[in-house]
């Protein structure tokens, strides 16, 4: 028998952590099973879940970028997402085989803040691609105040504040930042190989939250200029082994054990 596997596509991918996190809890957990990443052109999305949905031993993938809209058109959404958040980054098979898209993203960003009393205050947010459609749904749903979301096309975010019924500015990524309460980068800018993010930190104030999803590198520009200034940091590996803990258990039907996450960054800091 043909051993099971899940991976993560994406373009490029080749940075990708997800296969040490998912190989970390395979091992663990004393599971026989594979999870690998493997690198999908945008023209070739079709053809692989055409070929992935005739394979038995596929549990699933998560989905990265340039992905997470474009999926929706080559898989079912029972859920909703294209309504929603309008983005999936897992597709797993349900219990008669079929493929499903679903979305970790919004859960795995929430649960490093799910302390913070964000409740009318203002955030401000950084890209209005996949991502960004996660974390506003998440923001939309934990109450917050006025939204200035910061992108190289303002028109795009506005309409993504609309989408999500949030209040608030787009504005050019050149914009001085509000005094919000959270920053939140979503977008590729700092990650090894592009474009550096290069923002003015001074009008934080002294309890803002600073959380960049980049994680490679994991002490990103902004994170480091955020940490200067004294303010609390949230990086990317927070959300990326929240939102593969979720897809863990849709691929292999077992709960990631996650007493051994000092164990695990370790080893994706190594």
């Amino acid at each position: 028998m043909t051993q099971a596997y899940a991976e993560v596509i994406g373009d490029p991918i080749a940075h990708s952590k997800s296969p040490l996190i998912h190989g970390f809890w395979l091992e663990k957990l004393g599971i026989a099973a594979d999870y690998r990443a493997t690198r999908v052109a945008p023209d070739d999305l079709a053809s692989f879940f055409a070929a992935r949905a005739d394979d038995p031993a596929w549990r699933g993938c998560n989905v990265t970028v340039p992905h997470k809209v474009a999926a929706l058109d080559h898989v079912p959404d029972p859920g909703g997402l294209r309504a929603s958040i309008g983005a999936i980054n897992t597709v797993f098979r349900d219990e008669g085989g079929a493929l499903v898209g679903t979305n970790t993203d919004a859960a795995g960003f929430v649960s490093p803040i799910a302390g913070l009393d964000l409740a009318g205050r203002p955030v401000a947010v950084v890209g209005a691609g996949g991502a960004a459609r996660a974390v506003l749904f998440a923001l939309a749903r934990l109450g917050v105040g006025r939204v200035t979301l910061l992108n190289r096309t303002p028109l795009k975010g506005a309409a993504l504040l609309a989408q999500f019924g949030l209040k608030g500015d787009a504005l050019p990524l050149t914009a001085r930042l509000p005094a919000a309460a959270l920053l939140v980068n979503t977008s590729a800018l700092g990650m090894a190989g592009q474009p550096p993010l290069d923002l003015d930190l001074s009008p934080l104030p002294d309890d803002a939250v600073v959380y960049d999803i980049v994680y490679a590198p994991l002490e990103t520009p902004l994170l480091a200029a955020a940490a200067a200034r004294g303010l609390d940091t949230v990086d990317g590996l927070e959300m990326l082994v929240g939102q593969a803990a979720l897809a863990f258990e849709l691929f292999f039907g077992a709960a990631p054990p996650r007493d051994h996450d000092e164990e695990l960054r370790e080893r994706l800091l190594a």
